[in-house]
């Protein structure tokens, strides 16, 4: 089921949340509305599903104008942050329940709850109440119920926000699987990347109701189109630092370097200033654009070390290597960064 929203707005009262909002997302495709608090993807998925009155704009489901449609009306999975599941019922009576409400026969019920809850592998938790149920049991719970009814689309708000982090890592690939066999258009509102490009076919990265890029994980992460793509995708984060441009030179407190010629054939000009991004892997002690500066932070991970490198000028940059750790905190260091793979940005933080 392909869902399409053409110059979706909403407001509250006087205030723009989303305006003139155009996104398309594929049949069976996953997608991730990641962004800040804030930013419109609930408001956005609430809109999708029923729960907001859209001001204006269309959403079509396929070829189906489902703008004016309430929740009940459209075949539609929600799961939401808070699992929501009713206290008093089983787990069975739960899942059973959109069930009963559409008028299904009691053998039919049955069939569909026991092979939800056989997919789900919790055939031994249909007896229990959501009280006697873990984080996780309770979210496996959440998407059995929203599964059931065989949606066109499954919408999933911060489904593992409460969920600890052992929890999550579990859940991820668990709802990835789910969707993937499913096979239905789904979509999840998040603010945590890691979960946005673990689960996800495509990204819509959203920031004060607009959507800034939409792209695969790996086109968000090695090709963002502006500095805050760069600055939100990204852990550790990617170091900053402001310059500008001197006889064909990046020239900034403490760092000064040559520009790929990438650059130099750019509209870019003498005296104008930009901004480099450096995402850590590209600050190694073996790479040949030199740079220099005092360790200030060292953490362990075990497989991997990070690092802040901070120079004269008090600037951070951060570095991430693994193997066995190379350098001690307090330690001055010449190490290099990988121009032909770092970014550059203008003042109106667009990638040059």
């Amino acid at each position: 089921m392909e869902i399409r929203l053409d110059k979706f707005c909403k407001s509250f009262g006087s205030v723009k949340v989303i305006e003139d909002l155009d996104l398309t997302i594929d049949d069976r495709e996953m997608i991730a509305l990641l962004g800040p608090s804030g930013c419109g993807k609930t408001t956005t998925l609430y809109a999708v599903c029923g729960i907001h009155r859209v001001t204006s704009g269309r959403i079509w489901f396929g070829d189906r104008d489902v703008t004016a449609l309430p929740p009940q009306e459209k075949k539609v999975g929600v799961v939401f942050q808070s699992f929501a599941l009713y206290p008093h019922l089983t787990v069975y009576e739960n899942i059973a329940f959109p069930l009963r409400i559409r008028k299904e026969s009691s053998d039919n019920i049955d069939r569909m709850v026991k092979e939800m809850a056989s997919i789900l592998h919790m055939e031994n938790l249909l007896d229990r109440r959501p009280g006697q149920l873990s984080g996780g049991q309770q979210q496996r719970v959440a998407l059995a119920r929203a599964l059931v009814r065989k949606p066109d689309v499954l919408l999933m708000d911060e489904p593992l926000a409460n969920l600890d982090a052992g929890l999550r890592l579990e859940m991820r690939s668990e709802i990835r699987r789910i969707q993937q066999e499913n096979g239905c258009t789904s979509i999840l509102v998040t603010h945590d990347q890691v979960e946005a490009m673990s689960m996800c076919d495509r990204i819509a990265l959203m920031n004060e109701g607009k959507i800034q890029q939409i792209g695969t994980p790996d086109e968000m992460y090695h090709q963002p189109r502006t500095r805050f793509v760069a600055g939100f995708i990204g852990n550790p984060p990617i170091s900053f630092t402001d310059g500008q441009i001197e006889d064909g030179h990046f020239n900034a407190p403490g760092l000064r370097f040559e520009l790929p010629d990438r650059i130099k054939a750019s509209s870019v000009t003498a005296g104008q200033k930009i901004t480099l991004g450096v995402r850590p892997e590209y600050l190694q002690p073996d790479f040949t654009t030199p740079i220099e500066g005092e360790i200030t932070f060292v953490e362990s991970q075990g497989r991997e070390t990070l690092y802040d490198l901070t120079l004269s000028d008090g600037q951070v940059f951060r570095s991430i290597q693994t193997g066995e750790q190379i350098g001690k905190l307090g330690e001055r260091i010449h190490w290099g960064i990988d121009i032909d793979a770092v970014f550059f940005f203008d003042e109106q933080g667009d990638r040059i």
